[in-house]
């Protein structure tokens, strides 16, 4: 999947170092050679199959809803990332951009980050004031390990995108600010449809908000970073847009 990035004839071939670390993990995968869709396909079907056996196994029916909102997310935003990639290595940006965005893996670092902090909210009062803990409230006081494993995973796989979001909306930024005014139309048109993917990557996560709206502390979080990440990348978007 890291070879072809969404089948462009015009994009690249990638190498490793230059792709997201999740594209690098895919496409090192031996004998696997799926499409950008298939792999996401796959990946849904994994996840929300594993979900509704642990559900039907432990009695926890309720924790669905919710859980498929997460799985349902997370492919979308693996969708989007390699479209973003897609139009980043189709354009004829300065080759510094690419090689900030894709090979410093710094996106790794904030997803960390992040999900150390989702943890701690879920683990601990800070989800909600006198309330119980996410985690029990979804699985129950007996935490079966096998969903509890589950939902981590799930959950990383969203912090990760998170902060991926948040790494192309910070680096957009820098690029537009710097290389605007010597960049073609094509190239511009090109990166602000990168800027608008990289929104999109985090509206997305606006679909998680019906299920902590009772959770201040993770409210705020996914929707500032929402709002953070539509501010930074669309004042990239204006930037290109006035540079034009």
């Amino acid at each position: 999947m890291a070879g072809d990035a969404g089948g462009d004839s015009d994009s690249p071939t990638p190498e490793y170092g230059e792709t997201w670390v999740y594209e690098s993990i895919v496409g090192a995968i031996p004998g696997v050679d799926l499409s950008p869709t298939a792999a996401v396909t796959v990946q849904f079907l994994l996840f929300e199959g594993a979900m509704l056996a642990l559900a039907a196994g432990y009695d926890l029916w309720s924790a669905v809803p919710a859980g498929t909102a997460a799985v349902g997310v997370a492919a979308a935003g693996s969708y989007l990332m390699l479209a973003l990639s897609r139009e980043i290595r189709a354009s004829s940006a300065p080759p510094a951009y690419p090689r900030l965005l894709f090979g410093t893996s710094i996106e790794v670092v904030l997803g960390v980050l992040a999900f150390v902090a989702l943890v701690t909210a879920l683990l601990t009062g800070g989800a909600g004031v006198g309330r119980r803990p996410l985690l029990t409230a979804l699985l129950g006081p007996a935490l079966p390990v096998p969903a509890v494993y589950l939902a981590l995973l799930v959950l990383w796989d969203l912090c990760y995108r998170i902060g991926t979001g948040w790494w192309a909306s910070v680096v957009g930024l820098s690029r537009s600010v710097r290389y605007r005014r010597t960049l073609d139309a094509p190239t511009r048109a090109r990166l602000r449809r990168a800027d608008l993917l990289t929104i999109g990557f985090a509206l997305v996560q606006l679909a998680l908000v019906p299920f902590v709206g009772d959770r201040p502390v993770l409210l705020v979080a996914i929707v500032g970073h929402v709002l953070a990440v539509t501010v930074v990348s669309g004042a990239s978007v204006v930037l290109l847009s006035r540079s034009a």
